[in-house]
C-alpha cells in the first residue's frame, strides 16, 4: 500500500483492519540473512490508528442497540397498560357481560406476553450480537499477540555456550574457597 492509499473506518471495521495489519507482516519482506521482516511503520500505524479509531463506533452501536431495545421494552409496557387500562373501562362498562370482560383480559394477557417475548428476543439478540463482536475481536487481539510474541522470539539474540570462555581455572577457584 502506498502513502496515498489509505483505509477509512466507514468500510472497514475494526477485525478487518487488524486482519490487514497481520497481512502486511506475512507479506512482508524479509531481512536478508535474518527471520525479521521490513515493514512500512507510517503504514501500519496508519491501520492500527484506524482500527483504534473504529472501536468506539462499534461499541456506540452496541449500546444504541441496548437503548433501542429498552425504548422498545418502555413503549410496549406502555401500549400493554394502555390496552390493559382500555380493557378494564370496557369490562366495567359491560360488567353484565363476563364473555366479553373475560376476552379482553385474554387478550390484553395476550398482548403483554407477545411484548414481554418480543422484548426478551430482542435482548437475546442484543446480547449474541455483543458477545459476537467481542469473540471476534478476541480472536483477532489472540492472533495479533501470537505475531507479535513470534516477532520477539525472533529477535532475541541467542549466544552459543561454547562461545563463553571461562575466566578461570575451576581448580584454581577451588584453592581459595574457604568452605571446602
Amino acid at each position: 500500500m502506498t502513502d496515498t492509499e489509505h483505509f477509512s473506518t466507514d468500510t472497514l471495521d475494526t477485525e478487518e483492519l487488524i486482519l490487514t495489519v497481520r497481512d502486511h507482516i506475512d507479506t512482508a519482506r524479509s531481512v536478508p540473512m535474518s527471520a525479521s521482516v521490513m515493514v512500512n511503520r507510517d503504514e501500519l500505524v496508519g491501520l492500527l490508528e484506524d482500527a483504534v479509531a473504529a472501536l468506539p463506533e462499534e461499541i456506540r452501536q452496541a449500546r444504541w442497540l441496548l437503548k433501542e431495545r429498552d425504548e422498545f421494552l418502555a413503549k410496549a409496557r406502555r401500549e400493554a397498560e394502555d390496552i390493559i387500562d382500555a380493557g378494564r373501562q370496557q369490562a366495567q362498562r359491560m360488567v353484565e357481560k363476563t364473555e366479553v370482560v373475560r376476552e379482553a383480559n385474554l387478550h390484553a394477557r395476550r398482548i403483554v406476553d407477545d411484548a414481554e417475548k418480543t422484548s426478551r428476543d430482542l435482548k437475546h439478540e442484543a446480547e449474541d450480537y455483543i458477545d459476537t463482536k467481542l469473540a471476534s475481536f478476541e480472536v483477532v487481539l489472540e492472533r495479533t499477540m501470537n505475531a507479535v510474541a513470534k516477532g520477539r522470539e525472533r529477535l532475541q539474540v541467542v549466544i552459543p555456550a561454547a562461545e563463553v570462555e571461562p575466566d578461570e581455572d575451576p581448580e584454581e577457584a577451588n584453592f581459595f574457597d574457604q568452605d571446602i
